[in-house]
């Protein structure tokens, strides 16, 4: 698959020390670049200014305390912003096996009177697709739905474009399967159950994701850390100009890029969802969960009655229905 030998590809740049080391994307390089020209912008004219003989810039600021203050703050925010990050990793991939489990169970358990049966249980396995494809947009706040236009047929997609909360009404589409077939007595009710459970914890991954995107850091928090930084650049040229001279820029360009460097990777991983180079690769994961669920329908279920399965897609293939429609 192409898709599996570009990550592999990407890994193995990643491993590659000096690739990784001059990378611009992915890096937070552009984002703080205009930050960091302004701090040496600042030390180059106060050290010019020093070398004409004006002394008196070169302030007594002993920066140690300072330095180790806005450090904890820093490590508080990367760490907060890294872990909203791996939550969501963990939430997406419980969301994955969730998937996994129910369409197998549905795949496995749900019996097939009819050919009619095999392409419903099929248009069902391809609304699970849809949900994480759905979640994926509804975190995203994407208002173009295409990307589900392929999973469905046409009266289901026009009717859910319309709705507010796109996953939420997949899940009912599928919920509303699994209690058809238990009417129509083609699972049992401890199957019905086990499936419910799976589909509600689906849900709930759709609520922790939700919980994530919707609780950002506080901004009083984020104005006054950034408050900080910028008071602690601008006044690390008049710490250092007096014992570093002309070498001045250079430190405070070095200094300067590792604050904003820090508190702008806590900034890119805050909200995981987007399509950033360091947000999590949910087209990659929901491409993923495609092709597993169609390896899955790729196969017929050793416990089935073959010659009724046989005698099924007979019928199926003298009908004008045919039996796979995606």
């Amino acid at each position: 698959m192409p898709k599996f030998r570009y990550l592999n590809q990407q890994h193995q740049a990643e491993q590659n020390w000096f690739k990784t080391l001059f990378r611009l994307k992915g890096s937070v390089v552009p984002a703080v670049f205009t930050r960091v020209m302004v701090c040496v912008v600042l030390s180059v004219i106060l050290a010019y200014v020093y070398e004409a003989g004006y002394k008196t810039v070169a302030l007594p600021i002993d920066g140690t305390i300072p330095s180790v203050v806005l450090g904890l703050l820093l490590v508080f925010r990367t760490n907060t912003a890294y872990e909203r990050f791996w939550e969501g990793r963990k939430i997406w991939g419980a969301l994955n096996n969730h998937i996994r489990n129910l369409s197998r169970a549905i795949w496995v358990y749900v019996v097939e009177e009819t050919p009619h049966d095999r392409t419903n249980k099929i248009s069902s396995l391809n609304l699970l697709v849809a949900f994480a494809v759905a979640t994926k947009l509804h975190l995203r706040n994407e208002k173009n739905h295409a990307e589900l236009k392929e999973l469905m047929n046409n009266k289901k997609y026009e009717k859910l474009e319309h709705m507010n909360h796109i996953p939420l009404e997949i899940a009912f589409l599928v919920g509303d399967y699994l209690q058809e077939q238990y009417q129509r007595n083609c699972l049992n009710t401890y199957q019905l159950t086990a499936m419910s459970n799976l589909l509600d914890d689906m849900v709930d991954a759709l609520g922790g994701c939700e919980r994530i995107l919707k609780t950002p850091m506080p901004l009083a928090y984020a104005i006054h850390l950034r408050q900080l930084l910028l008071v602690y650049c601008l006044s690390l040229p008049f710490e250092l100009v007096d014992r570093l001279g002309w070498w001045t820029p250079i430190f405070v360009a070095i200094l300067s890029f590792t604050v904003f460097g820090i508190e702008e990777i806590g900034l890119e991983i805050e909200n995981p969802f987007g399509k950033d180079a360091n947000d999590l690769p949910l087209d990659q994961i929901c491409e993923n969960i495609k092709i597993n669920l169609e390896d899955l329908i790729s196969f017929a279920p050793s416990v089935r009655n073959w010659d009724h399965y046989k005698s099924l897609a007979q019928q199926d293939t003298e009908s004008s229905q045919p039996l796979l429609e995606y």
